[in-house]
């Protein structure tokens, strides 16, 4: 990881785990990503766990990118090709712009875990007002990959050549 500036500049965070099945006891998924944020010296400022209903997960994400003080969204669960899924469908229409390429590099590194399953994965990422946001599967392994391998660096002001952080939201 080459440096873009020297200083580490923390960033809003909220975190919203999609399931039909988990609620707060049983989010581990969820817990994994906003411990993995606090540690890296971000400040999580909202978390939500919704059930698979693509207006629900909409309405939640249109309201943190509404708001003042959210400037990056990760969404765990939802991405498959299972027909209940539909966390890319309910993202996709808020997008000023769509991130393609973070769905292609969670895929590559995904096939190392994964092999050709990685294939039914539909993770995707965007900004939308000022917000950036990550879909990404709900397997707490999948959200420890698109942490470690790219999420993380991308909302780090120090990495180098390039990162989101002047693109968000000023708070």
């Amino acid at each position: 990881m080459g440096k873009s500036t020297d200083e580490f500049i923390p960033v809003n965070l909220a975190v919203l785990t999609v399931s039909d099945r988990h609620d707060a006891s049983s989010d581990t998924s969820g817990d994994y990503l906003r411990a993995a944020a606090s540690e890296a010296g971000h400040r999580v400022v909202d978390h939500a766990i919704v059930g698979e209903d693509r207006y629900r997960i909409r309405a939640i994400v249109s309201r943190w990118i509404a708001s003042t003080d959210v400037q990056v969204v990760v969404v765990n669960g939802g991405t498959g090709f299972n027909v209940k899924n539909s966390t890319p469908e309910a993202l996709q229409p808020l997008f000023d712009r769509e991130i393609a390429g973070f769905g292609e590099l969670f895929r590559m590194f995904s096939y190392e875990d994964i092999g050709g399953s990685t294939l039914q994965s539909r993770a995707v990422a965007g900004m939308a007002n000022g917000t950036l946001i990550f879909a990404v599967p709900g397997s707490t392994r999948a959200c420890e990959s698109a942490w470690t391998r790219i999420i993380a660096e991308q909302i780090d002001a120090r990495t180098a050549p390039c990162n989101f952080v002047s693109h968000l939201k000023k708070l």
